[in-house]
């Protein structure tokens, strides 16, 4: 089964490729293309990743295959961002309309793969965007405590995780005052984050051990400066 599934990757790649070499380079002039452009994006940002981590599971990480994968993102990545950069840049953050059903994921997507400081460049536009009902407020959340962990901040929402070594288990990335965490879910709303863990991650909300874990986060961070 693996290997039909590699197959078939394999096949659709070269089927991106063409489409990537006539299509992605050419600058978008009305947004109109909007839709075309960002399912080409789409398909060149997530394909790469889908069959390296495929060829990873068949061959191992250090494979060949799976370095060359990971190269093609890269490069594709590039001009994702180039591309999404340039969307953003001259017609604002799209309409549902004008982006269709995936755009706003493809956008928010490739700004997730990029630099932290592409992720603080375009929060601004991503939280008006939400408060204009162009974009999921999943979508910021994800991208407001993403670029707050990379900070070595305390995160806001609640939506990433981390491994623990020392404890062998996973945890959230401590967050600003967990007391009132719901209430900064709900203003843009969200469910609440017990709801939230427990759907997504099977990760039991505990509002005491999250404020010592906040405080002592604070502590450590305290003793570093």
């Amino acid at each position: 089964m693996k290997y039909i599934l590699l197959i078939s990757l394999l096949l659709a790649m070269n089927c991106t490729s063409k489409t990537n070499s006539e299509s992605i380079s050419r600058t978008v002039k009305n947004p109109e293309n909007f839709i075309a452009v960002l399912d080409t994006i789409w398909k060149t940002e997530q394909r790469p990743i889908t069959l390296r981590d495929s060829l990873m599971e068949i061959y191992g990480a250090d494979s060949e295959l799976v370095k060359e994968q990971q190269a093609v993102y890269e490069k594709n990545h590039v001009d994702n961002e180039r591309k999404v950069k340039h969307l953003l840049d001259t017609y604002g953050w799209p309409t549902k309309e004008m982006a269709g059903e995936q755009g706003n994921w493809t956008i928010c997507n490739v700004l997730q793969h990029s630099d932290n400081k592409i992720h603080i460049q375009y929060l601004p536009m991503m939280r008006q965007a939400v408060k204009e009902r162009k974009l999921e407020p999943r979508f910021l959340v994800r991208a407001e405590d993403r670029t707050a962990t990379e900070r070595g901040d305390l995160q806001i929402y609640g939506g990433q995780m981390k491994y623990y070594p020392e404890s062998k288990s996973f945890n959230l990335w401590p967050v600003l005052d967990p007391e009132n965490i719901d209430k900064r879910r709900t203003e843009i709303g969200l469910d609440s984050i017990a709801i939230f863990l427990k759907n997504r991650f099977d990760f039991e909300w505990d509002l005491e051990e999250q404020i010592k874990r906040t405080e002592e986060f604070k502590r450590q961070r305290n003793k570093g400066k």
